[in-house]
C-alpha cells in the first residue's frame, strides 16, 4: 500500500461520478475495501490500481461510450476491471463465468464490444471464443499480488455525461433472446444512494459477497453499496454453505450484512440441520454479528422465512426489483416485516398498479391485482439497439411496464403474485397466482421444491395448474396433492396435473425457469 507521502493523486484524479466521490472520500481509511482470496485491499490501493491499470491497457483513452466485456470471479480483479472502464468513459459488460461459450458469444456479439477484459483463470476458457471476434482488443488480467505500475500516471478526464450508459445487464430473457438493459450513470447514482439510506450503511459495515456478478442484486447491493459507504466486502468466487458457515463462526470477521436469493438460504438451513446440537448452538449464536439480512430475486417462501427466523433470530428484509429498474420496494429496516409481501415503495420511487385487462388504475383498490408500473431516476434508459422495445415497455405516461403483476393489501403494503407471462395462470375465467400456490405446496413436509406452471389445455381449461415437485422420501399422487391443498386454497386453483423430479430446473439467481419445466411437463 502507498503511503501518504507516496501519494499523488487526489479526488480530481477520477471522474466526477458519485460512486468515486463516496468511496474516494475514505481513502485515508485502514479499512480495507475489499477482501479477496484472504487478502485484503485498502481504498487507497483500489483507487491507485484503477488509474494503473487504466493507464496500461486503456493508454489512459476517453472510450466514448466503447462496450467493454469483462469475465472475471468475484473478486477485487472484477472491481478494478468495472472501475477502469467506468473511469475511461466505457460501457462495462459483465459476462457470466458459469455461461457456455454460446451464450458469452451472444453477449459480445449483441453489445458490440470492442474490448474484452478475461481473468487468466478464464483464458482457455475464452480462447476458442475469440477466434469468432477477430477485431475484438483482448486483455487477459492476472492478479493483484504486486503492483502493476510503479509509477502512478498523471490523467486528464473529461466529464462524464451521466445520462450516457455506464452498465449493460443482461435479462433472463424470458420472451424471446436475452435484451441489454443500459443502465446510465445517474442511474447508478440514484439506485445506490437510495440503498444506502434505506438500510442505513456506515463505514463500519460488512457484507460477505456470495452472488453472480452479472446481475443488479451482485453489483449494486452487495458490491457498490459497501463501497459508496467506505464498508467492507468480503468476496468469495461461488457460493458453497459450509464455507459460509465457516466464515460466520469465525469470531474474527465480524459481518453485519448478509444479502442472497431464498435458494442460497434454503441451502444454509439444509447444512444447518446436519449440524450436531453444540455446533446448532454455536451457528444462531454467530447470526447475531448482523443487523440486517435481506433476501431477493425471486419469491420467499413464507416457511423458508419462518425457518430462518427460527434459525438466525433474523426476519429477512425481502424487498422487489429488476433489472431495468434497481430496487422499487422494500419490507422496513426499522418496522414489521410481513412474509409473502415486499413492503413499500423506495422513497425516489413511484408506483402504480393497472388493471391489465381494461386500463384502469387499480393502486388505490386493495387486493385488486394489477401490472406495476414503476417511475423513478433509477429506471434504465433504453434496451440496446432495440429502439421499439423500449418504446412498448413505457406506457403513455412514461411509466414502466414491468409485466409482474402484485396487490395492495389494505395496510398498504405490496404482495407479489408473480409474472404477467410465467406466473398468472389462465384457467377457465380464472387468473391463479402460481407463486401462491408454490408458497403453500412448499408447506408440504414431503415436497423439497416445486414449480406451478401453466400447461395448455386448449379444449376445456385454456390452462390447466400443472406442478413439479422435488421430495427426497415420498412420491406423492396428484390425489394426495390435491387433499393436501383443499383447506387452504380454492378448488379451481388445485392442480391437475403433476411430475416429481430430482431438480427443480432455475437460473443462476435461484429463479425456476418456467419455459423448462413447462417443456418438461408436456
Amino acid at each position: 500500500m502507498l503511503s501518504q507521502e507516496q501519494s499523488v493523486f487526489d479526488s480530481q484524479s477520477f471522474p466526477d461520478f458519485e460512486l468515486f466521490i463516496q468511496s474516494y472520500s475514505h481513502v485515508n481509511s485502514e479499512k480495507p475495501a475489499i477482501i479477496s482470496r484472504g487478502k485484503q485491499y485498502q481504498y487507497r490501493q483500489l483507487f491507485r490500481d484503477i488509474l494503473c491499470f487504466r493507464s496500461v491497457y486503456f493508454k489512459n483513452q476517453n472510450l466514448k461510450g466503447e462496450r467493454v466485456a469483462y469475465l472475471c470471479p468475484s473478486s477485487y480483479e472484477y472491481v478494478i476491471a468495472q472501475w477502469s472502464i467506468w473511469c475511461s468513459n466505457g460501457i462495462a459488460v459483465p459476462l457470466c463465468t458459469i455461461h457456455p461459450p454460446a451464450e458469452i458469444k451472444y453477449t459480445l456479439s449483441d453489445s458490440q464490444s470492442s474490448i474484452v477484459i478475461v481473468h487468466k483463470s478464464f483464458s482457455s476458457f475464452f480462447e476458442p471464443i475469440l477466434k469468432d471476434f477477430p477485431n475484438i482488443k483482448y486483455v487477459e488480467m492476472d492478479d493483484f499480488e504486486e503492483d502493476l505500475n510503479p509509477e502512478i500516471p498523471e490523467i486528464t478526464f473529461e466529464p462524464i455525461d451521466k445520462n450516457n450508459g455506464a452498465l449493460i445487464l443482461y435479462t433472463s430473457g424470458t420472451t424471446g433472446r436475452p435484451k441489454g438493459v443500459v443502465i446510465t450513470f445517474r442511474n447508478l447514482e440514484a439506485q445506490i444512494s437510495c440503498l444506502i439510506k434505506a438500510w442505513e450503511w456506515t463505514s463500519e459495515d460488512k457484507i460477505l459477497h456470495t452472488l453472480p456478478l452479472h446481475h443488479t442484486h451482485g453489483i449494486i447491493n452487495i458490491l457498490t453499496c459497501p463501497l459508496w459507504a467506505g464498508a467492507t466486502c468480503d468476496m468469495i468466487p461461488k457460493f458453497d454453505a459450509k464455507k459460509v458457515w465457516n466464515l460466520w463462526l469465525d469470531e474474527s470477521n465480524k459481518y453485519t450484512l448478509f444479502m442472497a436469493v431464498p435458494t442460497i438460504y434454503a441451502k444454509l438451513i439444509k447444512l444447518y440441520k446436519s449440524f450436531p446440537p453444540v455446533l446448532q448452538k454455536k451457528a444462531t449464536e454467530c447470526c447475531k454479528q448482523f443487523r440486517l439480512m435481506v433476501s431477493g430475486s425471486s419469491s420467499l417462501p413464507n416457511f423458508l422465512f419462518n425457518e430462518w427466523k427460527r434459525i438466525s433470530g433474523h426476519t429477512l428484509l425481502e424487498r422487489y426489483g429488476m433489472t431495468e429498474i434497481g430496487m422499487a420496494i422494500g419490507n422496513p429496516y426499522n418496522g414489521p416485516r410481513v412474509p409473502g409481501c415486499v413492503g413499500v415503495p423506495f422513497p425516489n420511487v413511484k408506483v402504480r398498479l393497472v388493471c391489465p385487462d381494461t386500463g384502469m388504475d387499480v393502486s388505490n383498490i386493495p387486493e385488486t391485482p394489477g401490472e406495476i408500473r414503476i417511475k423513478s431516476p433509477s429506471v434504465f434508459k433504453e434496451y440496446f439497439n432495440r429502439k421499439e422495445q423500449t418504446i412498448k415497455s413505457f406506457d403513455e405516461d412514461g411509466w414502466f411496464m414491468t409485466g409482474d403483476i402484485a396487490v395492495i393489501t389494505s395496510d398498504n403494503i405490496y404482495r407479489i403474485l408473480g409474472r404477467a407471462s410465467a406466473d398468472i395462470i389462465k384457467s377457465g375465467g380464472y387468473k391463479i397466482s402460481a407463486l401462491e400456490i408454490e408458497r403453500e405446496l412448499l408447506e408440504h413436509p414431503d415436497i423439497e421444491d416445486c414449480a406451478v406452471v401453466g400447461l395448455p389445455d386448449p379444449n376445456e381449461w385454456g390452462e390447466i395448474v400443472g406442478l413439479m415437485y422435488v421430495s427426497g422420501t415420498n412420491e406423492l399422487s396428484l390425489a394426495e396433492v390435491r387433499e393436501f391443498l383443499r383447506p387452504r386454497l380454492a378448488k379451481y386453483k388445485l392442480p391437475r396435473a403433476i411430475c416429481r423430479v430430482d431438480e427443480v430446473p432455475r437460473n443462476t439467481l435461484g429463479k425456476i425457469n418456467k419455459k423448462e419445466v413447462v417443456r418438461c411437463m408436456l
